[in-house]
């Protein structure tokens, strides 16, 4: 393999040696030798060795119950390992071919600067640029809070072992922290023994704020800022803030019945408890570093007679910051909160420390402000007071729920036997009318109660605190307007942003005159002040329809949406709701958002940043900088040079695709008897529902069938089994179809030409390339009646087909030829996933022939469904 590759082999190989050491240690030579024997067969199987593969397999079958857990165990770290070696590759100094190139920024300019973009467009493109990434829990986030901090120590042994002036001792005393930390590792539980409350999620999402993304924020904005002086002669203003953070952790009720109102409000002030917490330390670093006696009169008029002016702000700032954590302190306790004056405003952190700036600058002393003083100011117009903003997300048939047991109670009938335009009508009537519509002495159901105690909680907020409010399954202009009303009556004084979901196939197809009828309504054009939000559903779509046919809905919903604010003068936010896996739209951010709609990004980027994403993008300060400025790159360049409008044949082939694409998933997936009996049995989907993830429950309706499960789980059942169905059944179908068709010529030039298409293409080769055509037969041939092995074998060839007809269309002889580096990458875990997919298959071939479940056998199950998502990474 290529030698630029040779330090990533190095680190990952050390780092193996280094497990199996603590493997030998804590369990024997005889068990390290069994995990050294099924790794060197897995490796000469991957090489086409057929009767090592034979013995691999007997090995696995015939391995002890008390080997199974720790076998399990050594894999599922081997592959920890080996991401985080990557992980920390795409930042090495060492690293020519980055996942996230660190300069994508000078490689946008000089884009710039051929298609002779003007200066001033540039520096408005800069001016307007606006990434909102929305943190979100994650059912098949494995990793506990304890070994993500363990992994960012790893890193940084990594990074120490770089340095070539390194001495021999400083060298074997960070090797020894190494094998420190892969024993700790080894010896902890990684799997947690209970599923997590939304609380606990959202503690997960703050501990990513304060490990990764309070570093990086500041870290990108100077490198930016440097870049921008460089390329455009003028830099970032001090007051920018390119880049926040929302979160979903602990205000998304979407079918999780614990996330309450009680959750909610908890949540925020913990969120504020935390931000005030961060500041605290930085304030405290600058009352060491500040201590000038030279000043400005503002900064002299703020500090009276003290000799040290800075210091003086400083410490006055401080002591309000540790008030305002101690009031926050005793809410969340329940307890009296002390009545001195807490800091609730970001005005407050601002005022004093950009005089402190301002001032520093006066005084020829713009070196210091420019060090940590900047960094602060730049944080505070990031996170604000709150940390992060806490987006809202609740189903639609919830509102209409509360709005039809009011109307029967006020004797008006049932709101939801009522026509959309009646509905509507009724909506916008309350809406302008200023007497309250909730009577004082109704009593509520319990499940209508808690939608008003919802809004009453959002109403309780300023309005910097919240992000949107996510209507889920929204089909109509009265789910919007519902929510309008509700959150009316309870008293909120404040604009939220409510932002309709679409995520079916039809909803994506009828957005455009959802929004069309609400931009038509006199009162919402007044009051949502010419913005309007709207979410763009991956997952469902995909489930529903395929992800070929669900990515053209997409992009036309998109297209649509984008025409129909610009002739109404209301400027766009559109909402990516993308997972990690490509069934549920993920996709390398640059190709991703350069494969959108013209103009689409005009009103800036909102998108969710799943679980286990947000830890291999944002994880680390040094690659979330990298993630930051693709983004960056990528909305600047969409912006500044947009995608080109697709052809009107090109369009019109796209209708073919989706609706071949379409007809053959839906076939498999609805329409043959054998499919659920086949998927329930192939894949650990029944399984999955008892690992204690995420804190959502696994289905929508426990009683229901295929339809009836959450995307996530869908999806990352089908990735255990290594068939990875839903990312790409019906897409190949449809494109050898259109090739028998005689349109082969058209589908190179559109791959050649649309950004929109050839990324559906990569996201297709890289879902082939982690596929395994061995292993989903081993799974049939282990766990499914002979009966239903026809309807794998079916499904099968079907996948060896559409590879062959995507590399047709892309005239590639093998999958990934244009990305070595993602090749690799998925190479190199294969190894270590292969032992352990084919020891999930024993183990639930054991497990199903047990009538009580041994908790042993269950762990190692838990253990491999952890290592298989850990190996193959965009799972869910």
């Amino acid at each position: 393999m290529n030698e630029k590759y040779s330090a990533l082999r190095s680190n990952v190989s050390m780092l193996g040696h280094m497990l199996g050491t603590t493997i030998k240690e804590a369990h024997g030579e005889e068990l390290l030798s069994k995990v050294e024997t099924i790794r060197k067969l897995s490796k000469s199987a991957r090489a086409g060795n057929q009767d090592d593969r034979a013995k691999l397999i007997d090995e696995l079958q015939n391995l002890p119950d008390d080997q199974l857990l720790p076998v399990a165990r050594a894999f599922s770290q081997f592959l920890n390992l080996t991401n985080i070696a990557e992980q920390y590759h795409t930042v090495s100094r060492h690293s020519e071919e980055h996942i996230c190139s660190p300069d994508s920024i000078d490689a946008l300019f000089a884009k710039l600067d051929e298609q002779d973009i003007s200066q001033f467009d540039s520096i408005q493109a800069v001016r307007d640029l606006n990434i909102d990434l929305v943190l979100t829990a994650h059912p098949t986030e494995i990793a506990r809070r304890t070994m993500i901090h363990k992994l960012v120590q790893i890193n940084k042994c990594l990074s120490k072992l770089e340095l070539s002036e390194l001495s021999t001792s400083e060298r074997q005393r960070v090797e020894r922290r190494l094998e420190q930390l892969i024993a700790q590792a080894w010896h902890s539980d990684v799997i947690r023994k209970q599923r997590p409350t939304p609380l606990d999620e959202a503690k997960w999402g703050f501990a990513v704020v304060e490990n990764s993304l309070w570093q990086a924020v500041p870290e990108f904005l100077r490198q930016f800022d440097e870049k921008l002086t460089a390329h455009l002669g003028e830099g970032l203003p001090i007051d920018a803030a390119p880049v926040t953070f929302s979160s979903w952790m602990g205000g998304d009720r979407d079918g999780n019945p614990f996330v309450t109102s009680e959750v909610t409000r908890e949540v925020l002030l913990l969120s504020r408890w935390k931000a005030a917490d961060l500041y605290l330390q930085d304030v405290k670093e600058l009352v060491s570093e500040l201590s000038m006696v030279k000043c400005n009169d503002e900064v002299r008029d703020l500090a009276g007679d003290e000799h040290e002016p800075y210091r003086a702000i400083l410490k006055d700032l401080r002591a309000k910051l540790t008030n305002t954590r101690d009031v926050l302190d005793a809410k969340i306790k329940g307890l009296d909160a002390p009545s001195y004056g807490i800091i609730d405003d970001i005005s407050q952190l601002w005022d004093p420390l950009y005089a402190c700036y301002r001032s520093l600058h006066d005084c020829d002393m713009g070196i210091i402000a420019d060090g940590l003083l900047l960094d602060v100011l730049r944080r505070i117009k990031c996170f604000g007071v709150h940390l992060v903003r806490l987006d809202i997300r609740q189903e639609s048939t919830r509102h209409s729920n509360v709005i039809s047991e009011l109307t029967r109670y006020l004797g008006l009938g049932d709101y939801d036997q009522w026509s959309e335009q009646d509905k509507v009508a009724f909506l916008v009537r309350e809406l302008s009318s200023k007497r309250p519509l909730l009577p004082r002495d109704w009593a509520p159901s319990d499940e209508v109660k808690e939608v008003i105690e919802t809004c009453k909680a959002i109403a309780d907020q300023p309005r910097e605190a919240l992000g949107a409010y996510v209507i889920s399954m929204a089909r109509t202009a009265s789910d919007v307007l519902a929510v309008h009303l509700l959150l009316q009556e309870a008293g909120c004084k404040f604009r939220m942003d409510v932002c309709p979901l679409f995520e079916t196939l039809d909803d994506l197809n009828n957005a455009e005159g959802v929004i069309k009828q609400l931009m038509n309504i006199d009162w919402y054009r007044g009051y949502i002040q010419n913005h309007q939000m709207v979410m763009i559903g991956y997952s469902d779509s995909a489930k529903d329809a395929g992800v070929m046919a669900a990515g053209w809905a997409q992009y036309h919903a998109m297209e649509s949406l984008v025409e129909v604010c610009e002739e109404a003068g209301v400027e766009l936010t559109l909402f990516h709701g993308r997972g990690g896996s490509i069934g549920r739209g993920g996709a390398p951010a640059h190709a991703a958002l350069l494969s959108q709609p013209p103009r689409s990004l005009k009103g800036g980027l909102r998108v969710t940043e799943q679980g286990e994403m947000i830890r291999f993008k944002l994880g680390l300060p040094e690659v979330a900088v990298n993630s930051l400025s693709l983004y960056a790159s990528a909305i600047l360049e969409a912006n500044l040079m947009p995608p080109p409008q697709p052809k009107q044949e090109w369009r019109e082939l796209m209708d073919v695709l989706s609706e071949v694409s379409c007809d053959a998933y839906r076939d498999v997936v609805r329409g043959n008897e054998e499919f659920v009996p086949y998927f329930r049995a192939a894949t650990p989907e029944l399984e999955l529902g008892k690992l204690p993830l995420g804190s959502r429950p696994a289905k929508r309706n426990p009683k229901g069938g295929v339809e009836s499960l959450r995307a996530i789980p869908w999806i990352f059942a089908w990735s255990q089994n290594r068939l990875i169905l839903p990312a790409w059944l019906g897409a190949g179908e449809a494109i050898q179809f259109s090739i028998d068709k005689g349109h082969a010529a058209q589908l190179e030039e559109m791959c050649r030409e649309w950004p929109f298409f050839s990324t559906r293409l990569g996201m297709l080769e890289m879902v082939f390339t982690k596929t395994n055509i061995g292993i989903a037969e081993y799974y049939d041939q282990r766990l499914t009646d002979k009966s239903l092995w026809p309807m794998g074998q079916k499904l099968r060839d079907q996948l060896q087909k559409d590879i062959k007809a995507v590399l047709n269309v892309e005239n590639s002889a093998h999958l990934m030829e244009q990305n070595p580096w993602g090749a690799e990458s998925i190479r190199l875990r294969n190894i270590y996933v292969e032992p352990l997919n084919m020891l999930q298959a024993e183990l639930l071939y054991r497990t199903r022939r047990q009538e009580t479940l041994s908790p042993m056998l269950e762990e190692a199950l838990m253990v491999t469904i952890a290592g298989i998502a850990t190996g193959m990474r965009n799972t869910g």
